[in-house]
């Protein structure tokens, strides 16, 4: 099934560098307690980089609502104290998608959802994977204040 997952997101990159399309998302930088960050893997796509959380804004939705309803999806926990954290524009994968950054406290235990998300786990800041993507580690380095924001993805 996952390679059905994998044949639709590469039909929809298509599609996108076709059409150009206008989207929203949201990503969250989710922490535990200890203060470690939750980066997961996709199923689809670039399955090898370790990534922040999120996914598409529907038609309508608060991106702040977004952002707790893919956590409950992906991962099956809450986000507390989600607080907004900058918007920022992308044209990396062919359409026009805005992207709202939030951060917010991880509520209860997580657990990925084995058919979006391959693996869910928290890192320390001054420990994080090698195979984490470019963006995630520029969203990381902007969150502790290691570098400054430029509003693009």
């Amino acid at each position: 099934m996952k390679w059905a997952l994998d044949f639709a997101y590469r039909v929809q990159k298509w599609l996108w560098k076709l059409f150009r399309p206008h989207t929203r998302g949201v990503k969250v930088l989710v922490f535990n307690q200890a203060g470690e960050v939750l980066l997961i893997r996709n199923s689809y796509g670039r399955s090898d980089l370790f990534v922040l959380p999120g996914g598409g804004i529907r038609p309508f939705e608060q991106p702040a609502s977004a952002a707790r309803r893919e956590i409950g999806e992906e991962l099956g926990c809450d986000v507390g104290e989600l607080t907004a954290i900058s918007t920022y524009f992308s044209n990396a994968e062919g359409k026009r998608d805005t992207i709202h950054l939030f951060s917010g406290r991880a509520g209860g235990d997580h657990r990925a959802d084995n058919f979006e998300v391959e693996e869910a786990r928290y890192f320390p800041l001054d420990a994080l994977p090698a195979n984490i993507s470019a963006a995630t580690l520029r969203r990381i380095e902007e969150q502790s204040g290691k570098r400054k924001r430029d509003g693009t993805w």
